[in-house]
């Protein structure tokens, strides 16, 4: 049986300062920002003043709100929008940062890890096709503001981004635009929803790509609890890929381990061609790794 494997990507718009006493200390291009981190469980090596001097931007939580609700402190130099870039191939992404008062900023700066593993898979199938007029099909589910999707149009893909949540896909659709990517096709949809009725219509897509939240819902108030409905979802997208697919599952769920998403997906695709599992994670300045999630990829 293979062994979990730990992935970091390389990127130089975005650096793991410091972390710890449940807190991260960003840098996303030339800002810096302070949120919570409930995986940070250690103690911060830098000192309070250290990181009240760097933070351009921090966010407060809101009394009673928890760890996720809050609004941010800004200093005179941060904007309340701004772009990074990540190098995928030849081509240059570009997607645009925005403070949220649910701590997040429109991107998972591990998550570039897979971005390049999306951009490779798709050339592999393009050029086995001998490049010619049938491009590859994505599925990108629960697809937020598009890392994946960019990646994978940028490698000659066509690509279906669904997303249940309307203000995404604008926030998807303006970093495309940013990025000069064509050839995505953007649906505001359950993702459950979406992907019944593509098995129904008997569609095959040569790239899957799920990130499902711990919890959600549909544009039409459908309930998404991760542990419910994860199974249905796995074994929808068993169907709806294609002979030497690839398929990309993160986990973002505290307490779920990349064997539980291995056996889940091994239950469906028994004997993938290609396989590898394991933890996303950053590293500080100091040395301390931060794991953000785990992963599952696949070649059918």
């Amino acid at each position: 049986m293979k062994h979990p494997e730990l992935l970091t990507p390389a990127w130089e718009d975005y650096e793991l300062i410091d972390c710890g006493d449940f807190e991260k200390l960003e840098r996303f291009g030339r800002y810096i920002t302070r949120r919570p981190e409930p995986q940070a469980i250690w103690h911060r090596t830098l000192p309070e003043g250290e990181w009240s001097r760097l933070a351009t931007a921090s966010f407060v939580r809101e009394k009673g709100g928890g760890e996720e609700r809050g609004k941010w402190s800004l200093k005179p130099t941060q904007p309340d929008q701004w772009f990074v870039s990540h190098k995928v191939g030849g081509r240059t992404l570009r997607m645009r940062l925005g403070l949220t008062s649910f701590k997040h900023v429109g991107l998972f700066p591990e998550q570039a890890e897979n971005w390049d593993f999306i951009f490779r898979k798709v050339q592999n199938i393009a050029q086995r096709r001998g490049g010619g007029e049938v491009r590859p099909k994505v599925l990108n589910m629960f697809a937020y503001t598009g890392g994946a999707s960019l990646a994978a149009a940028a490698a000659g893909a066509d690509v279906t981004h669904v997303d249940s949540v309307k203000q995404c896909i604008t926030w998807a659709r303006e970093n495309a635009e940013a990025s000069h990517i064509e050839g995505v096709r953007w649906v505001v949809e359950d993702a459950l929803k979406f992907a019944r009725r593509e098995v129904k219509r008997g569609h095959r897509y040569d790239g899957i790509i799920l990130d499902p939240p711990a919890y959600g819902r549909g544009p039409e108030g459908e309930k998404w609890v991760l542990e419910q409905n994860i199974a249905e979802m796995l074994a929808l997208c068993a169907e709806l890929l294609a002979e030497g697919g690839f398929l990309v599952l993160n986990l973002y769920s505290m307490g779920l381990s990349a064997l539980l998403a291995k056996s889940a997906v091994n239950q469906l695709i028994a004997k993938p061609s290609e396989e590898q599992f394991g933890e996303l994670y950053f590293t500080d300045r100091s040395g301390k790794s931060l794991p953000l999630g785990v992963y599952y990829r696949c070649v059918k």
